[in-house]
């Protein structure tokens, strides 16, 4: 805001400038003009045509100055004579020895009217100028200014001021897009707090649970080492209660492992219904350039539109971790995007060359934390396609891949809306 108020000081000094420079340089001009002789080379040439020709009137149709030529009378009244040029300058000249009286007007090179034009020129550009600039100040400088803090207080986990938003053209989809980021961090961290607290008491509860079945399995171990069982039937009994505490262990285990699973998979998931072309259009848009860019070789084939069943969002997010994995495994010749008709689903395809995963990993794509062989001087987490899956299944959808020579096929299926 300091800056803009330097702008307005620099911009009203400047014009303020302009104006006064202008009606100087007008003053100037017109000065230049009263005080000039201009009238005089035109009375000398009128007198060397009088004196050349012998005759006492000349034309004055190309005279600028002078405007009329009247001959002294000796005997008369010089006095009368001069007076009756009026308000005109005049100038007497002795020509041949007859003495004549030339009339003439100054030319005015600036006039009343001109200073008004200019004045009224400059006023109109300040008075634009100025409505511009608070224009600017009233609907960019002001709502941007209201964000150049937002950015820090999001990185310093400040979540809770709300923006007020705006209904301009310029900001107010803006500070909407900023606002609703704010309300879902906050969401996110009220989530992952709720979260962290039940993932603490779910896994303090499994701990203690774990305590009896694992001190039932050291107390038999201990008595199995002493030799209290000598019957053989007794032996196995007590093994079997081993065996039996052991599997409660690892069921709690499983539960840990699950909630584990669980906690960082907790993708909301909007259902609704989307059209297929919004999908492609949006993929093909942002991919189009990138790939271009990175010389593969892009296609997306024809289809047919209709209504899908899902989150149109996710839809993308599961369309844009396909084709980078399709970038990030492929050899970079060629990607396909595709979509088939298959009874009352639509099968949307992504297909790379220069697949190098052999047949038997096939079936483990989808694993969370799996990564193939050719995945060394890729980085990556081995949970892209897994979480894809994971939101297929909550847009009653499903992911299915397979290996076709050197082709990857990755494809989301989504359910037709009735």
């Amino acid at each position: 805001m300091k800056e803009w108020n330097r702008i307005f000081i620099i911009y009203s000094v400047l014009m303020g400038v302009l104006l006064v420079a202008g009606n100087m340089l007008l003053f100037t001009w017109e000065k230049k003009a009263l005080t000039g002789r201009e009238y005089r080379v035109e009375i000398n040439r009128l007198a060397g045509e009088i004196e050349e020709k012998q005759v006492e009137n000349v034309s004055l149709l190309n005279c600028e100055y002078v405007v009329s030529i009247v001959k002294l009378e000796k005997e008369a009244d010089v006095y009368k004579q001069l007076s009756q040029a009026g308000d005109r300058d005049y100038l007497v000249k002795e020509i041949a020895g007859e003495y004549y009286r030339f009339d003439y007007e100054r030319k005015q090179t600036v006039n009343q009217n001109q200073y008004l034009l200019l004045n009224g020129i400059c006023l109109v550009c300040f008075v634009f100028g100025i409505v511009f600039l608070l224009y600017m100040r009233q609907n960019i400088i002001k709502p941007f200014s209201k964000l150049q803090d937002m950015p820090f207080q999001l990185a310093k986990g400040n979540l809770t001021m709300p923006l007020k938003e705006e209904k301009r053209r310029f900001f107010g989809r803006f500070i909407w897009g900023m606002d609703l980021l704010r309300e879902h961090l906050e969401q996110q961290k009220i989530r992952e707090l709720a979260l962290e607290k039940e993932k603490k008491t779910f896994v303090l509860s499994l701990s203690h649970d774990t305590k009896t079945p694992l001190s039932a399995i050291k107390l038999y171990a201990k008595a199995l080492s002493k030799g209290l069982y000598k019957d053989k039937s007794r032996q196995i009994e007590i093994a079997e209660n081993i065996n039996e505490k052991a599997d409660e262990i690892e069921g709690y285990l499983s539960k840990i492992i699950q909630s584990q699973k669980e906690d960082f998979l907790d993708l909301p998931v909007e259902k609704g219904e989307f059209y297929l072309s919004h999908l492609m259009e949006a993929i093909g848009a942002f991919y189009q350039d990138k790939l271009e860019y990175l010389q593969v070789e892009f296609q997306q084939k024809a289809y047919q539109d209709c209504l899908l069943i899902g989150d149109e969002q996710r839809a993308i997010e599961v369309l844009q971790n396909m084709m980078e994995n399709a970038i990030k495994y492929g050899d970079g010749r060629k990607i396909i995007l595709e979509s088939n008709l298959e009874e009352d689903c639509i099968l949307v395809t992504v297909k790379n060359s220069g697949c190098t995963l052999e047949l038997a990993e096939e079936p483990h794509v989808f694993d969370a934390f799996w990564r193939g062989h050719n995945s060394k001087r890729v980085q990556g987490s081995g949970l892209g396609l897994y979480i894809c899956k994971e939101l297929m299944h909550k847009m009653e959808g499903e992911m299915v891949a397979r290996i076709e020579g050197d082709m990857m096929w990755v494809s989301a299926i989504f359910s037709l809306a009735n």
